[in-house]
């Protein structure tokens, strides 16, 4: 004959234990608070220097040119015989309201203008050359 099982003193735990799901959703907030300024960083460059105005926030393309001499258009890398390939039919399809071109200091002029002589038979009208706030000592 069989004997039925006795029950256990403690009985079922129906609460769900929620501290590890706390801690788990903690560490992933903190990972996300430390990766996000990281993801929106764009393209390195070091601006050079001059004394203007601040620029106006608007509906814009940003054209970098990096170090290296590659072209970005927004995060985009291209080179410079694909930058004068599509950049006509970028400016058609996008219709920006201006043009921010962002160029390295170590960047030499002529590449600059290069671009910049592409941006304008683009169509573009309005151009802004992207500088940093130059340290003014009165």
């Amino acid at each position: 004959m069989r004997r039925p099982r006795a029950r256990s003193r403690a009985g079922f735990n129906a609460e769900i234990n929620v501290t590890s799901l706390v801690d788990v959703a903690f560490v992933l907030l903190i990972i996300f608070m430390i990766a996000a300024p990281m993801m929106q960083a764009g393209v390195e460059v070091r601006l050079p220097r001059a004394a203007a105005r601040p620029l106006e926030s608007r509906q814009a393309l940003v054209v970098t040119v990096d170090r290296s001499g590659r072209i970005h258009v927004d995060e985009a890398a291209l080179s410079f015989a694909d930058f004068r390939a599509t950049f006509r039919g970028l400016v058609s399809r996008r219709r920006p309201s201006g043009i921010y071109l962002r160029a390295d200091r170590s960047v030499p002029y002529g590449e600059v203008v290069r671009v910049l002589a592409v941006i304008r038979t683009a169509g573009v009208e309005n151009v802004g050359l992207v500088a940093e706030a130059e340290d003014v000592v009165r």
